[in-house]
Formats: structure tokens, sequence, C-alpha cells
């Protein structure tokens, strides 16, 4: 595509959208409004809306959520490995090349982090930010579900239900602790154990940010009445921030305190 096509492109499209904002401000939303305390209330707690999980028990949507990007990362893990990297050559491809500089990016972190010990942490440092990066976005997507009242509800993002958000701060701190004990023995456990905040800071940290994104929406979404533009660009612009920065802020604190309990002990030279 020729520059100028770019521009006339790029020029289209603006007028598109502010064709779109003006009539949005102008025409608002139709129907009854619910109150700005009911629509935050039901982001963080869910009370209202349950979906049934194969009829055995009513559950809130981010354990569904949850449930869909495991089994999508599971199948691209394992398609991953029977298709694509059977094919790498010594020459990469663009795909090849993804998947290499993602994969480098997490283990340079954990070998800078924790140079003493870092086999596995670069595995997990790889797969909690993928989990939490594509977790993250997931909302973007849009998947709708049926609740238990016959209404319908887009799937939020795992981790915006607290549940999960402690579920990967633990698992995080189990790594921490196992790795710790593997180096350093009970000497690794007691400084890890020491720090017995640390999941609870990690899961609420984690939960805290991507749960701002969703009400910033929420509350764009009240206040402006719009029906289509802003809240697009608003939900998806805190979505892919969120995503990035707590991908690298979690991975990035996993690793430093794997390095801080992994690192060799050297006693004290004694005096003569």
């Amino acid at each position: 595509m020729s520059k100028k096509r770019k521009i006339i492109s790029l020029i289209v499209l603006g007028v598109l959208m502010l064709a779109s904002l003006a009539l949005s401000l102008l025409c608002g939303r139709a129907g009854p409004k619910e109150s700005l305390r009911t629509i935050m209330r039901d982001a963080v707690l869910h009370e209202d809306n349950k979906i049934s999980l194969f009829g055995w028990m009513d559950v809130n949507p981010a354990v569904v959520s949850g449930m869909i990007v495991t089994g999508a990362l599971l199948l691209l893990a394992a398609l991953a490995r029977l298709l694509v990297i059977p094919r790498f050559r010594y020459q990469p491809g663009r795909l090849q090349l993804l998947l290499e500089e993602l994969v480098s990016f997490f283990q340079n972190l954990a070998q800078t982090n924790s140079p003493h010990r870092n086999g596995f942490l670069g595995a997990y440092l790889f797969g909690a930010g993928v989990y939490v990066f594509l977790g993250t976005i997931f909302e973007l997507f849009g998947l709708q579900a049926v609740t238990t009242t016959g209404g319908s509800i887009s799937l939020p993002a795992p981790l915006s239900d607290i549940n999960a958000a402690i579920s990967v701060g633990c698992m995080s701190y189990l790594v921490i602790l196992g790795g710790g004990i593997s180096a350093n023995h009970l000497r690794g456990a007691a400084n890890t154990l020491k720090d017995f905040s640390l999941p609870i800071s990690m899961s609420f940290r984690l939960f805290g940010a991507l749960l701002s994104g969703l009400l910033v929406t929420e509350l764009v979404y009240y206040s402006l009445s719009l029906s289509f533009v802003l809240p697009v660009f608003v939900g998806v612009m805190f979505t892919l921030l969120h995503a990035l920065i707590q991908t690298y802020v979690l991975t990035t604190l996993v690793s430093i305190f794997y390095g801080e309990v992994t690192e060799p002990h050297t006693p004290k030279p004694q005096n003569a």
C-alpha cells in the first residue's frame, strides 16, 4: 500500500470514528440505566450473574473464563510441540522468531535475577506470564454465556476474580519456596517462610490492577453513556496496558524473590 493510500485510509477511519462518536453522544444509550453502585458491585462480586457448570453447580463467570483460557493454552502448547517445533529451521521464520524471542525474554529474566539457579524458573515465568497476559486480554474477545436466570453475560478476565488471583499468587509462592528448599534446604525454607505476606501482596496487586481497568471501563460506560466508540478505546487501552504491566511485574517479582532464596549461603569467616 502506497503512502498516499495509507493517509487516505487513516483520514476515512478518523472521519468514521468522529461520526460514530457524535452519533453516540446525540443518541445516548437506550433503555433504563442501572445504578453505578449496582454495576460496580456486579463487576466485582458477580452475585447476580451465575453460570451453571454442566448442571453441577453455579459458578462465577470468571471460573468459566479460566477453564477456557487454560484449555486453549494447553491446546496451543500441544499444537506447537507437534506441528511447529519439529519444523524449526536454522534460519527462523516469523512464527519461530516470535516464539524464540518470547522464550528468550523470560529465560533472560530468570538468568538475570536468579543467576545461581534458574532452570525451572524460566519455564515457570514463561507459563505464568503467558497465562496472565492471555487471561487479561481474554475479555476483549467478547465471548457470551447464558446465566442461570436466562440472561446473557460477557465472560470477564479470569483474574478479575479474587480467587483466581490468590491461586496465581500462592502458586508463585510455592515455586519460590521450592527453589529455596532445593538450593539451601532448611535455611532456604526459613528465608521464604519469613515473608509470609508475599503471596497475599502478589495476589491483591494482581487482582487490584486488573479490576481497576474493569471498573474504569464500567465507569466510562455509565457516566458518558456512549454506545460504542469511547468505551471500546478505553477498554482496549486499559486491558492491553494491564496485560503488559502485570505480566512484567509478576514475572519480575517472582524471579527476584526466587533469586534471593536460592543464593548460595556463604558462612562468615571466623576470627582467629
